[in-house]
């Protein structure tokens, strides 16, 4: 289920950085992208933090929880330092959550600016289906 939801976070991503290109901030960025995933049927959660058994309505803060599965933070950066990854890894702790992605949409083209991370280890990214050929495996 986690790989058919990142397929279609990425081909909207996609769809996104082909319309707008790199440069803008990163809340144009998720603004894009809740809006292409909603189209999609997709949905953006809230996650309260649990501290020792008490739920706190502090949240998380990273970008996007969707459909309950996959966290997403997106960035506009030059680059995707280590530091990201390990930002993203505490957040599927908390949350109990098997996948993110990283997604920097200052990169001239998008495929570049993509991570995938799983829990305790990072996982090279791999897309089938209608997102393989957005993506040539063999370049990610």
């Amino acid at each position: 289920m986690e790989n058919e939801i990142t397929e279609r976070i990425i081909g909207a991503a996609i769809e996104i950085h082909r319309h707008l290109g790199p440069g803008l901030l990163e809340s144009a960025y998720e603004e894009c992208l809740c809006y292409e995933l909603s189209q999609q049927g997709l949905r953006q959660l809230d996650v309260p933090v649990l501290y020792q058994g008490v739920k706190l309505d502090c949240g998380c803060r990273f970008d996007l929880l969707v459909e309950d599965s996959v966290i997403v933070e997106i960035k506009s950066t030059e680059s995707l330092p280590p530091v990201f990854a390990a930002q993203l890894l505490p957040y599927l702790k908390i949350c109990g959550k098997r996948v993110g992605l990283l997604i920097n949409f200052n990169v001239p083209v998008l495929r570049h600016g993509l991570k995938r991370v799983a829990n305790n280890y990072e996982e090279p990214l791999r897309l089938s289906g209608f997102a393989s050929n957005l993506v040539p495996q063999e370049t990610v």
